[in-house]
């Protein structure tokens, strides 16, 4: 049986690349809060909780808030939101990536 990598919760993908876990913004979330035009994420080295505020979004459509997925460390954000806010908007939801996790329990991801 082939392990799945990819898992989707609350609007949001987290793909498991082997090493890391990397969270970013679905289609749908994407299509829900229309052109995203601010983005506000955690720092890295943040220890986060499953539950925890992730990021907070301002766009056309709303503002939201979304929680971590999982229980770890950010070991890495996109830096590439500083640079053009529009990556967010990505047709490709890879792109969209928002924060890599590291120290995170296999079992929490399975579950997903």
């Amino acid at each position: 049986m082939e392990k799945r990598c990819l898992r989707k919760k609350d609007n949001l993908w987290i793909l498991f690349n082997g090493k890391e876990y990397c969270v970013g913004l679905t289609k749908e979330a994407q299509e829900e809060l229309g052109a995203i035009t601010f983005a506000s994420t955690q720092k890295v080295g943040t220890a986060l909780k499953q539950g925890d505020t992730l990021v907070e979004l301002e766009a056309e459509k709303a503002v939201s808030e979304f929680s971590s997925p999982l229980t770890g460390v950010i070991s890495s954000i996109n830096e590439k939101i500083d640079q053009s806010i529009d990556i967010l908007n990505d047709e490709d939801e890879l792109n969209a990536w928002l924060v890599s996790f590291k120290e995170v329990d296999p079992s929490q991801f399975e579950a997903l």
